[in-house]
């Protein structure tokens, strides 16, 4: 078996193309990152490297210690995964203090993981540790109407959760904890990183203004599932904004609580205020 015929490896071929058809994607933009299971590691195994180096991250992730990942390479087209994984995503290790990676395998003539790994690592660190495991996958996309509003509405947790809750009736029931935003900041750094993965503690989804999105789940089609389901809602809420100044009618709050009670989810109180 090679790497490129292995489940995971398939999957995320999958995204980062499914991804690209919906416009996400422009150029170099975006990454995505997966966090392998012990009897993937083991599967490929035979197919990876010890000649690289070990790189520093630019960040410490010492609960990630020991551990894989599979992520787009820095540079490199998402557009372009699909048509040669092997020079466009690699594999990469954590080593034992959480502070270096080392490529194992991929990007072949040459490159490096992802401008935004120290974001990812993080992200995943947190996510590992609150979701007891369950959760692998993590997501940046350029979706163009979430980075839309984020010029016109104020950068609150609350107004874009509510907003968007608002817009599609199935929203409340894919992300009840709500959705985070981290206002402008430079992007690859650690203090992007830092305050992404704050937000990561209570939430799946992070905005970043002007930006684009993260999402993280458990598997590449819950992941993907959900930022297709947030920019959608976005997308109508542009078309709304583009033909009203206000909603003529919306979902009101005791509509949420009967909404939340039938699905069986526990919407946050603090997003279902009365709007002025």
């Amino acid at each position: 078996m090679k790497i490129i015929e292995a489940d995971f490896v398939k999957g995320f071929i999958r995204l980062c193309n499914d991804g690209w058809e919906q416009g996400w994607h422009e150029r170099n933009g975006g990454n995505l990152s997966y966090r392998l299971k012990a009897e993937e590691i083991s599967a490929v195994a035979p197919f990876l490297t010890s000649d690289n180096p070990w790189v520093p991250i630019g960040t410490s992730v010492p609960e990630l210690a020991g551990e894989y990942f599979l992520v787009t390479g820095s540079g490199k087209y998402m557009r372009n995964v699909i048509l040669d994984p092997e020079a466009n995503i690699c594999i990469v290790e954590i080593d034992s203090t959480g502070d270096n990676y080392c490529i194992r395998w991929g990007l072949r003539g040459g490159g490096r993981p992802t401008s935004e790994l120290p974001t990812h690592l993080m992200n995943h660190e947190v996510k590992k540790r609150v979701t007891g495991g369950r959760y692998r996958v993590i997501y940046h996309a350029h979706c163009t109407n979430v980075i839309s509003l984020t010029f016109v509405l104020p950068l609150k947790d609350e107004v874009f959760t509510r907003e968007l809750w608002e817009c599609a009736t199935e929203c409340p029931v894919v992300f009840p904890d709500g959705i985070g935003v981290v206002p402008w900041m430079v992007p690859g750094g650690r203090d992007i990183a830092a305050a992404t993965s704050r937000l990561m503690e209570k939430y799946d989804v992070a905005i970043w203004a002007h930006h684009g999105m993260f999402c993280s789940g458990e598997d590449f089609d819950l992941t993907f599932g959900l930022m297709h389901t947030v920019e959608k809602s976005a997308e109508i809420l542009v078309k709304v904004l583009s033909m009203v100044p206000h909603k003529r009618q919306t979902i009101q709050p005791d509509d949420f609580r009967r909404l939340a009670k039938d699905f069986k989810v526990t919407l946050p109180e603090r997003f279902l205020y009365e709007k002025k």
